[in-house]
């Protein structure tokens, strides 16, 4: 792939790189004028209030996850009165970051950006890690409008000195303050500072010339760091024609310094196994046997009082590959059920729109089964209504019945439910009874998510309206109810009474006190029946700020759903993406074998009764390149950046060991520190990297993370795989160091 800034320009990126006004919608009422310009390096977009004017805002390409053309937002679905769909289109970002909404003057100036946005989207993409690298030049030639304070092009040293400190690095002041940086000499004056000795020094260890590696001592590398086994030198010719850029290097089966370190930015050289990035795992076998990604209060985007409810939850948790979704259904004031947490000033949107959601977005991730956890408030008149748009907007995609017509023995598998949304929910009756005919009996009364207090018990006003509503009539929509089949929710009341009275499809949900307690009195009771029925944990109803639990003690027990906020950035939801970003990313993984054995005598209290003895793993955390500055840090400020290495799993394995600080540099600092852990149960373990800037004064600012399930982790030289990372395993176990952001 060309370098992005050799690509050839188009009509739409010359006419972006021109500038266009357009609006900037925030709201029905903010809508503002904004002119914005793709800059030369066709990787950056700034936009300012008036064409003469300062730049105030930017966004880099590489941050683009998508463009979506017309109304597809809340807030260009509200102004579709006021500007037709052709002329607006919404700029979705990675991450947290707020998607911008925009509106262009015509028809041709919105199909310009999205199309001209998309093409370098999926350049970018493409883009192996070293021409991401390249890029970082030209990234900062551009930041050179900011510092280069007279605007003639070239930085003199002051300028220099504030670029670099913009870069993370500092210099010191008894460098020559005579000359100046222009245009490729900067260019040359980065790559001389990016240079990475470390990655030399090992290029060294096997080349004997030191200016490359040969066939046998590139098979000699592979097979002493990176341990590949048998059928070395047959990988090591795929390697050398993959990422070797030289022509007569390649004819020769020769690796240069460049292919060397392109071999170790490249998936080939990530620390996560890539056979672990497709799906990998059994997929037929029932759905009790796998942990499932699950969200709670999924339309939600910021707290749980006065947070704005936003079909967005959902679009950004079905991307991540989530397979299980809440909804929270009460009776809308226009006759049709609404969504929004009950009681609370949160905002509220429209039962049909999630259900339009759901159906575009459902299987774009992945491919296995949807699980729609109905909390349902709604009159039967209304419930009816969410009958009727469930089937009429999911049509065959929603399951309405068994997938053999008969009733089942035990749960079917996540093959066989492909492209099928299942709901959960109470249910008139038994199964059986609904494949033959309606069933008399009433639903059981299960626990409501909101009804946990401070101490676990219920809301004393929320049981007298439950009471009110045992007083009165079915509270249950028959129609509704016919749509339950693989998950109906049952009371718990004890592990003992669902073995005897419940069946493989019915299913309970925990609050995490619940949960919790059960784990601590009746841990391997715990565990053989998440091997038979499925279980779904909840965050406490006191946790109005949308925190969230740690879900590895959830997943210790085998419960399947345990279901975060998933709008909560923290370490809970780094360990919860670690553990799903294997197995294809497909929301679905396989339980340990001796999690999905009814007869299992695993006690994770215990988990050194699991094996005779411990796995020994040894990192050595190298070095780091480009580290991001704090966005709140105060000008001219640099990180101090250290690594905390972590073990997450069984309580045993539980641990974690920290390395020194690097004084004053987030560009390219180097640790070289060595940590040894044992694992006892490394099925359930997690593999935790945390950046942070140390502050002697005060807590430590979080840099950044990576986290990846510990059977996934590769050993040999490798990247930790994500925007920052070089990792080297070594023979003694495992080596981790850091590379780019």
């Amino acid at each position: 792939m060309d370098n992005i800034c050799c690509l050839q320009l188009d009509a739409n990126l010359e006419q972006m790189q021109q500038g266009t006004m357009m609006r900037k919608a925030k709201s029905k009422n903010w809508k503002k004028q904004r002119y914005f310009m793709l800059q030369k390096d066709c990787m950056t977009v700034w936009y300012k209030s008036k064409m003469s004017g300062t730049a105030k805002s930017a966004f880099s390409v590489s941050d683009v996850e998508t463009v979506r053309e017309g109304h597809q937002s809340e807030v260009l679905q509200s102004l579709a009165d006021e500007f037709p769909a052709e002329c607006c289109f919404t700029v979705v970002f990675h991450g947290r970051r707020s998607n911008l909404d925009l509106i262009a003057s015509s028809a041709e100036e919105a199909q310009c950006w999205i199309q001209g946005l998309r093409r370098l989207v999926e350049i970018v993409t493409n883009m192996d890690q070293k021409e991401k690298l390249d890029q970082y030049p030209h990234f900062y030639l551009t930041a050179i409008y900011f510092t280069d304070k007279n605007k003639d092009g070239r930085m003199n040293f002051k300028e220099v000195q504030h670029l670099l400190r913009l870069m993370n690095v500092a210099m010191n002041e008894d460098h020559s303050e005579t000359g100046t940086l222009e245009g490729e000499e900067f260019v040359l004056f980065y790559k001389a500072l990016t240079q990475r000795d470390e990655v030399l020094e090992l290029f060294r260890m096997y080349s004997e010339d030191g200016k490359k590696l040969t066939l046998m001592e590139f098979v000699d590398f592979l097979q002493q760091e990176q341990m590949e086994g048998n059928s070395t030198d047959e990988l090591a010719m795929v390697l050398i024609d993959r990422y070797e850029p030289s022509e007569t290097a390649r004819a020769r089966h020769v690796l240069s310094t460049d292919g060397f370190l392109m071999y170790l930015c490249s998936p080939d050289g990530s620390i996560f196994n890539p056979e672990h990035q497709k799906v990998f795992q059994d997929m037929s076998q029932p759905l009790c046997h796998y942990f499932i990604s699950s969200s709670h209060n999924t339309y939600l985007m910021e707290d749980q009082l006065r947070g704005q409810s936003s079909v967005e939850g959902y679009i950004r948790a079905l991307k991540r590959g989530c397979r299980c979704l809440e909804v929270d259904c009460w009776d809308g004031s226009n006759g049709e059920p609404i969504v929004y947490h009950g009681h609370t000033f949160t905002s509220k949107i429209p039962f049909r729109e999630v259900v339009t959601t759901l159906e575009k977005y459902a299987f774009r991730a992945s491919d296995y089964p949807i699980i729609l956890s109905i909390e349902n408030h709604c009159s039967i008149e209304q419930q009816d209504i969410m009958a009727e748009q469930l089937k009429g907007i999911l049509g065959e995609k929603l399951l309405t019945t068994t997938i053999d017509g008969c009733v089942p023995v035990q749960l079917p598998s996540p093959e066989e439910l492909k492209g099928k949304i299942l709901l959960k929910g109470k249910k008139i009756g038994h199964l059986e009874d609904s494949l033959n005919g309606h069933p008399d009996s009433p639903p059981e009364q299960e626990e409501e998510e909101e009804e946990e207090g401070p101490d676990g018990e219920e809301d004393s006003l929320r049981n007298e309206e439950k009471r009110k509503d045992k007083k009165g009539k079915q509270s249950l929509s028959q129609e509704l109810s016919d749509c339950i089949i693989y998950c109906k929710s049952v009371p718990f009341h004890s592990f003992q009474h669902s073995h005897s009275h419940y069946k493989p499809y019915e299913m309970s949900s925990f609050a995490e006190s619940k949960a919790r307690k059960l784990i601590r009195e009746a841990g391997n009771d715990f565990v053989r029946h998440n091997a038979w029925q499925l279980t779904r944990i909840f965050p406490s109803g006191m946790r109005t700020d949308s925190s969230n639990y740690n879900p590895q003690e959830m997943w210790n027990a085998g419960c399947h759903m345990v279901a975060l906020n998933f709008q909560t950035a923290g370490a809970e939801m780094d360990l919860y993406d670690g553990l799903f970003s294997q197995n294809g990313c497909c929301g679905y993984t396989l339980k340990p074998s001796f999690m999905r054995d009814y007869e299992t005598t695993f006690r994770f209290s215990a988990a050194f009764s699991h094996v005779p003895c411990p796995c020994d793993l040894l990192f050595q955390v190298i070095s780091g390149q480009q580290l991001p500055k704090m966005p709140n840090s105060k000008l001219g400020s640099i990180v101090d950046p250290l690594v905390r290495v972590e073990i997450h799993g069984v309580p045993a394995d539980c641990a974690k060991y920290e390395t020194k600080y690097v004084d004053n540099n987030g560009f390219n600092p180097q640790w070289n520190e060595t940590f040894q852990f044992q694992v006892w149960v490394p099925e359930l373990a997690l593999l935790r990297f945390v950046v942070e800037d140390y502050d002697k004064a005060s807590r430590n600012d979080f840099v950044g993370q990576y986290t990846l399930p510990l059977p996934s982790v590769k050993t040999g030289e490798c990247l930790l795989s994500d925007p920052w990372a070089w990792g080297r395993l070594q023979r003694s176990g495992v080596k981790a160091g850091l590379g780019p952001w």
